[in-house]
């Protein structure tokens, strides 16, 4: 697991009791739209696709293709996509990222630590749950993104985005973040309990897919180590369920333009296995720390899909830990293992 404190001001209140002092943890997760319109979701994929992160071409190049074209195409299908699984409460991953907020808070109730939640593109927003905590009594800010594995594309633009907004902002604390957590024991055991409760619920499959979200080949290339984290949380979790290597595959998922992104994609993968004659196949995101769009409908709908057109018999989606209590277990070891450290007494 990597740890990164980031050197921000921090003026101190020598008035202030330091057994008084307030710790604030601030989990962050992808995003989603305010609602399933489409100009909601062209305004969310506006500031999702603006991330140089994210979309790193030329702003000459991509500003005419981002603008002119995708953002006057894309919305509607999108924004079908998302009714398919939106809920009475709301988008699945703010709804999970809230609820998992509310438990770690509880964990912390005692603590002198209050957690919350924010998302990197759409509402709650960094900013507005950064005045938040600003306005409230805090010498300490723990950013934690729920990626377990790292990469630019996400686990960098969140602290990208924090280290944004405070400069905007009068602040007296310090902060860290946490950069990963793809190896992390617990995690590890949480996973392959997971998928062990799965598979005893239904069936051994033919095999079982571990699909993580892709990034372009370039950046990793570039030095994102995002593919090795990937495939080293495969590796963990393949030798805690005791798999040999003809009982599983690491495939990527979502891949957007022409680019070439990390291989084998999830989609041509399934459809492969199909037509030479798996029948059954368990297919899960470890990329995932609460259910999405990618999850929720690419996952379970689309690629379904592609599997059984090709003669598939069986498609199982395992869901993410989501709110899972044992998932709760290990955020808050994560929490209070950072914490510990910061305060010397690990």
């Amino acid at each position: 697991m990597y740890f990164v404190r980031l050197v921000l001001p921090f003026f101190s209140h020598p008035q202030k009791n330091r057994s008084m002092s307030k710790t604030h943890v601030l989990i962050v997760n992808l995003g989603s739209p305010d609602d399933t319109s489409v100009p909601a979701v062209r305004r969310y994929l506006a500031e999702f696709l603006s991330d140089k992160r994210v979309v790193d071409l030329p702003r000459w190049q991509w500003w005419p293709i981002l603008h002119g074209i995708i953002l006057r195409t894309r919305p509607a299908k999108t924004a079908a996509s998302y009714q398919q699984i939106w809920t009475a409460t709301g988008s699945p991953l703010v709804v999970t990222t809230r609820k998992q907020a509310q438990l770690l808070g509880q964990r912390f109730v005692n603590d002198g630590v209050s957690v919350h939640y924010a998302m990197r593109y759409g509402n709650p927003s960094i900013g507005s749950v950064l005045n938040d905590i600003i306005t409230d009594d805090c010498d300490h800010l723990l950013v934690f993104p729920l990626y377990p594995q790292y990469s630019r594309t996400t686990v960098e633009t969140v602290r990208d985005k924090v280290t944004l907004e405070l400069a905007k902002r009068s602040f007296h604390f310090s902060v860290d973040h946490i950069d990963s957590y793809y190896n992390n024991e617990g995690y590890i055991q949480a996973m392959a309990d997971h998928i062990r409760n799965f598979q005893a619920q239904y069936e051994q499959p033919d095999k079982l897919i571990f699909s993580y979200h892709g990034i372009p080949k370039r950046y990793a290339e570039n030095g994102d180590v995002y593919p090795q984290h990937c495939h080293e949380t495969t590796r963990l979790l393949v030798e805690k369920l005791g798999l040999s290597p003809s009982q599983y595959l690491t495939t990527f998922q979502s891949r957007f333009g022409r680019e070439e992104w990390l291989q084998p994609y999830t989609d041509e993968t399934l459809k492969a296995l199909a037509q030479k004659g798996d029948k059954i196949v368990h297919v899960l995101s470890p990329a995932f720390s609460a259910d999405c769009l990618e999850t929720l409908e690419e996952l379970e709908v689309e690629n379904r899909g592609y599997f059984e057109k090709n003669g598939g018999k069986i498609y199982r989606y395992i869901p993410a830990l989501n709110d899972d209590e044992r998932h709760i277990d290990v955020l808050e070891s994560i929490i209070r293992q950072r914490l510990s450290t910061r305060n010397g007494n690990a």
